[in-house]
């Protein structure tokens, strides 16, 4: 009878430890599904991370690479002891079909690498989706397209004490495609006022130095820094600013202002500098 007695209070304990494991299984603090998917049942949030403002390199179902740049959110979803395995192609076809629903399209179903990207326009929004998958595993990377709201407005007559003050002034207004030299349309109240910095100022003569963040090649990010300062002194240039006064430079990622472990810190890195000649 003992023994019984025994063989009950230990299992007894083992389910209670077990009801236990799976009732602590909950989401890390600070992480909760996105507004445009509801997840997975019996899966709980591992980790997560969220920019408000970051670029994703997506890929198509030719291969051809898509960069989208605005809000990301990146969670990984475990699934919880004890509960059936779904399989990855579940889990994306699960994510697939929930994104249809609401006029999402396919743009990549690749089985081979366990990977689906969806894009979503709604509401006057568009998102792209990719979801990675394991049988008990899955990774949401969500990139809500969008331009960066501008922080820092470039201005003429701060652009002038910083350089009367430093000898240099950062300008945080100039928009470049991920990986490209090609000046962006919102970036032409950035220029005119650094237009009207050296239309006041008949003497200055400036270096225009291109920087990037530490992500990719270092030799491809000389020539791309180096292509953008170009594309700036062009665009001076155009609005009537004497070639003569401008010499462009690039030093890539030589000249960080804060620490490209961080995203903030790679967005602060990605700029484009005057520099008193």
């Amino acid at each position: 009878m003992k023994k019984v007695m025994a063989l009950v209070f230990g299992l007894a304990m083992v389910l209670a430890g077990f009801g236990a494991a799976i009732a602590g299984e909950e989401d890390v603090k600070g992480c909760k599904d996105p507004a445009l998917l509801s997840r997975m049942p019996n899966f709980r949030i591992g980790e997560c991370k969220e920019s408000q403002y970051d670029s994703y390199r997506f890929l198509d179902q030719n291969g051809k690479t898509i960069d989208v740049e605005g809000h990301k959110i990146v969670i990984r979803y475990y699934l919880n002891k004890g509960a059936a395995v779904p399989g990855q192609l579940m889990i994306r076809r699960n994510v697939e079909d929930a994104l249809k629903k609401i006029g999402g399209k396919v743009v990549r179903d690749d089985n081979f690498n366990r990977v689906s990207v969806i894009m979503v326009q709604k509401d006057g929004n568009e998102s792209w989706v990719e979801v990675r998958g394991g049988d008990d595993v899955y990774i949401l990377t969500i990139v809500e397209k969008q331009g960066m709201k501008q922080e820092v407005t470039a201005n003429a007559q701060v652009m002038n004490n910083d350089i009367n003050s430093t000898g240099h002034v950062a300008i945080y207004g100039i928009y470049f495609d991920t990986g490209k030299a090609e000046i962006k349309p919102e970036s032409d109240a950035a220029i005119a006022e650094i237009a009207k910095l050296l239309q006041n100022n008949s003497g200055l003569k400036v270096y225009v130095v291109g920087h990037t963040d530490s992500v990719g090649n270092f030799d491809s990010n000389m020539s791309l820094s180096k292509a953008r300062a170009d594309a700036v002194v062009r665009s001076l240039t155009g609005k009537g600013i004497a070639a003569a006064r401008l010499k462009a430079y690039g030093v890539a990622s030589l000249a960080p202002v804060a620490s490209n472990d961080s995203e903030d810190g790679k967005a602060k890195n990605r700029r484009v500098e005057l520099v008193k000649q």
